[in-house]
């Protein structure tokens, strides 16, 4: 069963995803952006640990702090060849201050989320 790993800011948005992703069939683990910045997750040992076939990683405000730290995570050799789906509540937003980005935006309409669902399903056929 693949794992997929939740990285957000929300415990709710957490919990839900959790269950949506379980109800697909999916194992999940989780960790709180938060967690990850101060050191109390040590990220590199969470990839290693449950070695997830996709990462849904959320970008909260202030987008631009966000961002830079996703990207730092990114650098790190625990992240080679993971793949990692790039959520946030207002695409336009973080995009104002980023650039083109493929974040999906999910809880503005109904069908957000049946388009992370799909876009997990395919990532986890191509692996």
């Amino acid at each position: 069963m693949p794992t997929v790993a939740i990285i957000n800011s929300s415990e709710d948005t957490v919990e839900m995803l959790r269950a949506l992703l379980q109800g697909e069939g999916w194992e999940t683990v989780t960790a709180h952006v938060d967690d990850i910045k101060r050191g109390r997750v040590d990220f590199v040992q969470f990839l290693e640990r449950h070695d997830p076939g996709v990462i849904i990683y959320d970008v909260p405000p202030p987008y631009e702090h966000n961002w830079a730290f996703l990207r730092l995570l990114r650098t790190s050799r625990a992240m080679e060849d993971r793949v990692v789906v790039v959520t946030t509540t207002n695409k336009a937003a973080l995009e104002r201050f980023v650039g083109p980005t493929d974040a999906l935006e999910i809880f503005t309409k109904p069908y957000d989320v049946d388009i992370l669902i799909e876009t997990i399903s395919r990532t986890l056929k191509a692996a």
